[in-house]
């Protein structure tokens, strides 16, 4: 995909909490680093993607709820193989509660970007956005 001046750029979160989607989409429209599409959970986050071409995509992936930690890494899976409206390559950041030897392994192998440990400040979100610009 070719670069796009900052204010053009669309680029994906995958967030589950309303208000740090909403403060993060708000706020790098205000500071012109384009629009900012707010995705609740992975299901409307696939079909965002098979829609539309993102410039590039901050994915939030909780460890799954019980005794074992398992990451659902399938969107991922899906933009890199190609499964998607944007290019396989896009620069994607993963927010995660916790970074295992095992998980930096995965993200690794699936050409992540950025790594954001929760609990973290809306401004790394806005420099991640800002970093798919260059």
């Amino acid at each position: 995909m070719p670069e796009a001046p900052l204010r053009d750029l669309n680029m994906l979160l995958v967030e589950e909490q309303s208000l740090l989607r909403k403060t993060v989409a708000l706020t790098a429209r205000s500071l012109g680093l384009g629009t900012v599409h707010e995705a609740a959970t992975m299901q409307a986050a696939e079909r965002m993607l098979r829609e539309r071409a993102f410039h590039g995509a901050v994915i939030s992936i909780d460890c799954g709820a019980g005794g074992d930690c398992v990451y659902n890494l399938s969107l991922l899976d899906k933009v890199r193989n190609g499964l998607s409206a944007s290019p396989a390559t896009i620069p994607i950041a993963v927010m995660v509660d916790q970074a295992t030897t095992e998980l930096m392994y995965e993200l690794r192998e699936r050409q992540i970007n950025r790594v954001i440990l929760k609990p973290f400040r809306a401004k790394i979100l806005l420099e991640a956005f800002e970093s798919f610009g260059k």
